[in-house]
């Protein structure tokens, strides 16, 4: 497993994490304080709160999904 911070600040940024996500054939999960969303589901991470660094946790590795995520890493 491995975890990685984000910050999706805009619309497009959503779907393009959601898009390189629902490319992979492994398990991806957004976490922020309880509430874990599946990473593959729009309208899941839309109903995250967004103003806040989000948690991912994921189970496979990906390069493609890897570079999305490191456009959106947090420091």
């Amino acid at each position: 497993m491995q975890e990685r911070k984000i910050k999706l600040n805009e619309l497009q940024d959503v779907k393009e994490f959601v898009t390189a996500a629902g490319k992979c054939d492994f398990d991806i999960d957004i976490f922020y304080n309880r509430v874990t969303i599946d990473a593959k589901s729009i309208l899941g991470v839309l109903s995250m709160d967004l103003r806040h660094d989000l948690t991912v946790k994921y189970f496979g590795e990906d390069r493609s999904f890897e570079t999305v995520l490191s456009k959106y890493a947090v420091a």
